[in-house]
């Protein structure tokens, strides 16, 4: 993979110094990479000549947020200035700008650069109602995805869908690479586990990119009453499953490095536990660590609260102790096709409190499974897990197969 450049707003760099000493804020359009593989590569919404005509004479609607650029700048403001009629806006979570914290609750708002009214999807609803709906013609959806089953934005596609296909509107995704696609594992969720981190029945990573994602949903009748929506996907140009590809602006705020994003798959599953993921440092989803676990960890850092990251992070003003993954080789991920459960296992060992490990009903809803954490428990090892998974991983990676549209 040719060598990455992170362009990392100067108060992280200053703040990398000194993990226990952070109090800067969150750049939520951090520039995280001006690897070759971006500028190879052409994402739907950069191919503007084969969506514009879907869109002239037709009010608009913009399901997108601070990924949706075009040659570095927001997609809607590219739209507007090319004629585009944009009459709404739908934002996920992190707001349509991507400047709002983890799980923070967003209001409706007039986007102040356009004056285009902006409707929450994550605030008092997931779904565009009946009303919001209205004097629509086509819906156009365009965000970057980091190819998780717990990652919000791929259960905002699956509302939107749902709205378009109840009003008939039509959708447009407009594709963009999946930086987690070079393997498929996980356990695939359990039908109990339905929740706004866990909508489908899939593993943790599915491999799959928006538009293929969106196929599958239609495809597979995930719609209520197995309806459909009219789906038109703008594919990208120079991608493959598999490639290396280093994301240009950080997706959320809490995955601000492209080592975050490569090991958020193994590390998401810490919220569900007393293991602090880095929230609150300039490097969540890079390190973990816990107060209890002094004298057992030489490394450490003190999670804070930081403006438009995390205001109130666990173990706030704490000095927490564990591992620092931020030099850790995430090309073992691809290569091996599987997520990291070692971690997970060496950290339950070390707690003291064995029973307060686990937020169980948290962890169970990202994990997809109550099971994950019973066997953690029981001390079963990573061969044994990994066994349980089957046959339901190996049916997905082979229905997978029929919505892939990148070789």
């Amino acid at each position: 993979m040719t060598k990455s450049l992170f362009l990392l707003p100067i108060a992280i760099l200053l703040a990398c110094t000194n993990p226990a000493k952070e109090t800067a804020t969150s750049d939520s359009t951090a520039v995280l990479s001006d690897n070759p593989s971006v500028a190879s590569i052409r994402t739907g919404a950069q191919q503007t000549n084969k969506y514009l005509p879907l869109l002239k004479g037709k009010r608009v609607a913009l399901s997108i947020n601070n990924t949706s650029v075009i040659d570095g700048k927001l997609s809607m403001d590219t739209l507007i200035k090319l004629g585009v009629n944009v009459v709404k806006g739908f934002g996920p979570e992190h707001g349509f700008r991507g400047k709002a914290s983890a799980g923070a609750k967003i209001g409706d708002e007039t986007d102040e650069k356009t004056g285009v009214p902006l409707i929450s999807l994550y605030g008092s609803k997931y779904k565009p109602t009946k009303e919001d709906m209205k004097g629509i013609d086509v819906m156009v959806f365009d965000m970057q995805d980091v190819g998780v089953r717990f990652y919000t934005y791929l259960s905002t596609l699956h509302y939107i869908m749902e709205a378009c296909a109840e009003n008939n509107v039509e959708l447009i995704v407009l594709d963009r690479p999946n930086p987690n696609d070079g393997y498929v594992d996980g356990p695939v969720r359990d039908a109990d586990q339905e929740s706004f981190v866990g909508k489908h029945a899939i593993p943790i990573l599915h491999g799959l990119t928006f538009g293929e994602y969106a196929g599958m949903i239609n495809g597979e009748g995930w719609l209520p009453g197995k309806a459909k929506c009219k789906l038109t996907v703008i594919k990208m140009e120079n991608y493959k499953h598999g490639m290396p590809y280093t994301l240009p602006i950080a997706p959320s705020p809490n995955l601000n490095t492209q080592q975050s994003i490569l090991l958020y798959p193994s590390l998401c599953l810490f919220e569900g536990t007393v293991i602090s993921q880095g929230r609150g440092t300039q490097y969540p989803f890079t390190i973990l660590g816990n107060p209890e676990l002094k004298g057992k960890y030489k490394f450490s850092f003190k999670p804070v609260s930081i403006p438009g990251m995390s205001e109130k992070p666990p173990h706030m003003d704490k000095e927490c102790y564990g591992l620092d993954l931020r030099k850790y080789d995430t090309s073992i991920f691809a290569s091996t096709g599987r997520i990291n459960l070692t971690w997970l296992k060496e950290f339950y060992a070390a707690y003291p409190n064995k029973g307060a490990f686990f937020r169980a009903a948290n962890f169970d809803r990202l994990a997809g499974t109550t099971k994950l954490r019973n066997q953690i428990i029981a001390g079963k090892s990573e061969d044994e897990i990994r066994k349980s998974w089957e046959p339901q991983l190996g049916e997905f990676k082979e229905m997978r197969k029929s919505y892939v549209l990148y070789n």
